[in-house]
């Protein structure tokens, strides 16, 4: 899987098919709210005529929202929006969805939650794993975040570039596939930010340097503080720009967040 952000810049708006619209409206909705937990989708013949798509692509659509925990059927009853505890919160569509209705503190730093528990593991595989030309692609990206002239989508974009490749980098298909949840964490605090030179990421540069210097000393130790202390320091980012602008919550599409560069 490649990830929206680097997608988007790449190949600009994808065309979607009926499938993937009506999946993308459909979980849009249950995430806002629009159709609560508990509560019944609306039947075939009436979802049919509102996106005028067929009963067949329904039928795939209810299967893919099911398979994203979203959703159950029951005979004679319907299709029932399930607990927010079924949800598969890695599936990178969930998480956008929530994005577009507009993240809260507590669900950035939930993501944050996550990056610390698997990001700093995978920077000591890597001290442990990587080869000369990974070392030296890793090199490459963290000098590209000090490089003049940086927007704050701009820098996002170098920061996902990095810690995707440290997870590419760990030889662990696992550490793959966090990279949404790096994306959106990524995204939510570089979105609530100011340029980089005025809210403190003047340093992002030096601080994943240290990374690769770890990476390149073979020591998983001091690999793993250094992610670490790169995570802690986006999480009080984070903490700080919500203090900064209230409750207000963090909305927009994630495939839409780092313009074309």
């Amino acid at each position: 899987m490649r990830y929206k952000l680097d997608e988007t810049r790449k190949t600009g708006r994808r065309t979607r098919t009926s499938h993937a619209q009506v999946v993308d409206e459909l979980g849009k909705a249950i995430v806002a709210g629009t159709y609560p937990v508990g509560s019944i989708l609306p039947g075939d013949t009436e979802l049919a005529q509102r996106f005028k798509v067929s009963r067949t692509v329904l039928r795939e659509t209810m299967k893919t929202l099911a398979a994203k925990g979203m959703v159950v059927a029951k005979a004679r009853v319907g299709t029932r929006v399930t607990e927010k505890n079924l949800w598969n919160m890695f599936d990178s569509e969930i998480i956008a969805w929530h994005f577009d209705n507009g993240v809260t503190e507590e669900f950035l730093l939930q993501l944050y939650d996550i990056r610390l528990a698997f990001e700093p593991f995978a920077a000591g595989l890597v001290a442990e794993r990587a080869n000369a030309e990974e070392i030296e692609m890793l090199r490459g990206l963290a000098l590209e975040m000090a490089a003049a002239g940086h927007t704050a989508d701009s820098l996002a974009l170098a920061d996902l570039r990095f810690h995707l490749a440290i997870a590419e980098a760990s030889h662990n298909p696992f550490m793959r596939t966090l990279g949404s949840l790096i994306e959106a964490a990524l995204v939510g605090m570089f979105r609530m930010s100011t340029p980089p030179t005025e809210n403190g990421f003047a340093n992002i540069a030096d601080t994943h340097m240290r990374i690769v210097d770890a990476i390149v000393s073979g020591d998983n130790a001091a690999a793993r503080r250094a992610m670490e202390d790169v995570i802690l320091d986006g999480r009080i980012h984070v903490h700080e720009a919500f203090e900064a602008r209230g409750s207000e919550a963090v909305t927009g599409s994630i495939s839409a967040a780092i313009s074309p560069l």
